[in-house]
């Protein structure tokens, strides 16, 4: 990764669907990845139904701890967390453990649009400001780092999937609807995601 001093207001805004999607056609290793509450889960939900992924249902800001759980449990698993902006505002405490704990096979992912769109459009501390990516960096992640645009993305996707240091990766996201939405099922949704994993048969 390239030392960017890219700031999140030079970042392009890009479709989070399409993000998503060019992630997840990146995962042939059974990859994990963890999806945040909302928009971000549902549009995971709608690239394709794999077994490493986990739909995380009502906990808000969780993504990142259990994310850093499944990678802490499986050291030779590549695990992504798929975080919103406001959720991840809730646990900025986790970036620093990520970071002291040093968990080498963990990628973030911040789909940041500034606002809290699943419950109305509420003005989020990142669209007044904030900058994730510098919290990231604050914190103890040294790679972080805002995606330039769908090129740039795909080549941090690309170089996550081979480091061997935590990563966090910004992506200012415009504000369009789901293509999907969960099945609101948590012991199915939980029951395959072990079995994705091989943790139960």
């Amino acid at each position: 990764m390239r030392n960017e001093t890219l700031t999140r207001d030079q970042a392009k805004v890009m479709g989070r669907f399409e993000i998503t999607k060019a992630l997840v056609a990146k995962l042939h290793k059974d990859e994990a990845v963890i999806g945040g509450i909302g928009h971000t889960n549902w549009d995971l939900w709608a690239s394709g139904r794999r077994p490493q992924n986990f739909y995380m249902l009502g906990s808000m800001g969780l993504a990142v701890p259990i994310a850093m759980g499944v990678a802490i449990a499986q050291p030779g698993r590549k695990v992504f967390a798929l975080e919103g902006d406001g959720s991840v505002l809730m646990q900025l405490g986790a970036l620093a453990t990520v970071a002291n704990r040093a968990v080498g096979n963990l990628c973030i992912i911040i789909m940041d649009n500034g606002t809290y769109q699943i419950t109305g459009g509420q003005i989020t501390a990142t669209g007044q400001g904030a900058d994730i990516v510098a919290i990231a960096r604050g914190a103890g992640i040294v790679q972080a780092e805002w995606a330039r645009d769908e090129a740039h993305f795909a080549a941090l996707m690309d170089q996550a999937l081979v480091t061997n240091a935590p990563m966090l990766v910004g992506v200012r996201t415009d504000d369009q609807k789901p293509f999907g939405q969960t099945e609101r099922d948590p012991p199915q949704l939980r029951d395959r995601f072990m079995r994705g994993l091989g943790v139960k048969t």
